[in-house]
């Protein structure tokens, strides 16, 4: 039998559903309470109002939060780069190229240091407040080392994407179409099973615009519904080739023509941000504001992978998101946990409302700000997950 807890002297609940609260996209409740029942939430209000229950929590005057949900990650790998990253802070340009460095050594690694590196990191980022976490294949770029990084993932986590078109195998450095063939053949064949999501990286030194159709395509045959890597690096058609496909989320979203921004406007594909890209290639910021303003569904994640942005930190990218990319702190924590919920067509997490997945989070501020306010500061003291309490 499942019991009930109340976690009541809230002094700020984000419950993201604007009727149960302030009307605002956040629906913030001032003095709350939150009752979970098993693993769902059955009840929010003030906290004069909250019924009885078998247990309490006294939230002492802090916020209570959704669980961050990471939208787009890559932790099934082996290896360092950190004389990549200590290159380029000293002036090396980011290219696709980096990706093969992880290739290697994930190729080299046992089924059990895979796993051992992934949940590290998933244990980080739940530290921090992540609930919900997607992360891909994309560093093995074989048949058998995809399906194993999949097989991995898919023992952890149920967002697991399929990313054997991440960049062309150096196997098949000097025939791309072969590898576009194996990726959307033997590979898709032995990988479907083990995914949800399908993903290619759109790009100058990945895959051209009719490469990553084809992947994308191939995979909704099987299935897999697609997610795109789009215009990070340079404007590209990744995002027209997103909204085209109905994909879940193009993400990056750095260099975007007018006709891009209306496109995902007029779509139901998220635009994923993921700052942390962005701070640790020194590039150039993509504008929240000029998606949010048009009324573009945005979410924020962390990008984490090794060579990129190495961070499992969700309020991490807030932080950069409100200091650099022209959102205010609600548009951020909504961006980090309904937004991520939306680049995952999901409705069971990333709110705190009746019926909803009991995953929420408890700062030691009184205020969901303080996540931008106080940037570095380990400000989550306690995670609940599935009505588990688990940090």
């Amino acid at each position: 039998m499942s019991s009930s807890t109340v976690i009541t002297n809230i002094a700020t609940l984000v419950t993201n559903d604007p009727s149960l609260g302030d009307g605002s996209p956040l629906g913030l409740v001032r003095d709350a309470a939150v009752v979970i029942d098993g693993d769902r939430v059955v009840w929010t209000g003030e906290s004069s109002k909250a019924p009885a229950t078998d247990n309490r929590v006294d939230a002492a005057g802090r916020a209570v939060l959704p669980g961050f949900v990471d939208s787009h990650s890559h932790l099934v790998f082996a290896g360092d780069r950190t004389q990549e990253f200590n290159a380029r802070m000293s002036g090396r340009p980011y290219t696709a190229g980096g990706i093969r460095t992880t290739v290697a050594a994930t190729r080299a690694a046992s089924d059990a240091e895979l796993e051992a590196n992934l949940t590290r990191y998933l244990a980080e980022a739940l530290r921090q407040g992540t609930t919900t976490l997607e992360t891909k294949s994309g560093y093995g770029l074989t048949v058998e080392d995809e399906a194993r990084a999949l097989r991995v993932a898919a023992r952890h986590t149920e967002e697991v994407t399929y990313l054997g078109a991440h960049v062309v195998s150096p196997d098949h450095a000097d025939d791309p179409a072969a590898y576009v063939a194996l990726v959307t053949g033997e590979m898709l064949d032995a990988c479907a099973p083990h995914a949800r999501w399908i993903d290619v990286f759109c790009e100058k030194g990945a895959f051209d615009g009719d490469q990553a159709r084809a992947v994308l395509t191939a995979g909704k045959a099987k299935g897999l519904h697609p997610r795109v890597h789009a215009n990070q690096l340079s404007y590209g058609p990744g995002v027209q080739l997103a909204v085209e496909l109905d994909a879940a989320s193009a993400d990056h979203c750095t260099h975007l023509t007018d006709a891009d921004v209306d496109a995902l406007a007029h779509s139901r594909t998220v635009a994923t941000l993921l700052p942390g890209a962005e701070f640790s290639t020194r590039a150039e910021w993509p504008d929240a504001r000029r998606l949010l303003d048009a009324g573009v569904t945005v979410a924020l994640s962390t990008d984490c992978n090794p060579g990129s942005s190495f961070t499992s930190s969700v309020p991490f990218c807030i932080a950069l998101a409100v200091r650099d990319m022209g959102m205010t702190p609600d548009e951020a924590v909504w961006s980090a946990t309904a937004g991520g919920a939306a680049a995952l067509r999901r409705t069971d997490i990333g709110r705190i409302a009746p019926g909803a997945r009991a995953d929420l989070l408890l700062l030691d501020a009184p205020s969901h700000v303080h996540l931008a306010y106080r940037p570095g500061v380990p400000l989550v003291d306690a995670v609940w997950r599935a009505g588990v309490r688990v940090v």
